[in-house]
């Protein structure tokens, strides 16, 4: 794979980690309404590429979730065009797959929760331009209104 492959690989994957912190953290319900409180998390995440010998500034980011997961913690990116699939929990362990179109690449996200405020995990991607894998380490913060669906 040339250079200029895998830079334009490393700049779409860090876009995908970059456009996950446009997120909702504390968004204001409708008047009248209560809201709905789950966690705010804050995420540290670092992306690496195999054929890259240094690794990509970390990202910090603040995500609010439900409370009871049920899908990863994470933004879906609609520039991608990443999908999140087979979602499951099991004992502290939440695994589930990702295929994203722009550009293609498919991968397998795992995180375990270190007790309720704490995580570790990574997403591990493959693609035509090579594998990169995004490491992540989430710390609940405090309550949010109104977690991201």
């Amino acid at each position: 794979m040339s250079p200029q492959s895998r830079l334009c690989f490393a700049t779409t994957a860090a876009l995908l980690l970059a456009s996950a912190s446009v997120v909702r953290a504390a968004d204001t319900p409708a008047a009248g309404a209560a809201p709905v409180l789950g966690d705010l998390w804050e995420v540290t995440s670092q992306m690496s590429m195999e054929e890259m010998p240094m690794a990509m500034p970390v990202q910090k980011l603040k995500i609010c979730s439900p409370k009871a997961w049920k899908r990863p913690p994470a933004p879906t990116n609609e520039q991608q065009k990443c999908t999140n699939s087979d979602f499951a929990i099991d004992g502290p362990k939440a695994t589930w797959k990702v295929i994203c179109e722009n550009p293609p690449m498919t991968g397998e996200g795992e995180i375990t929760r270190g007790g309720p405020d704490a995580y570790t995990g990574a997403i591990k991607f493959t693609g035509d331009q090579g594998a990169l894998t995004i490491k992540l380490d989430g710390r609940r913060v405090s309550d949010c209104n109104n977690p991201q669906p």
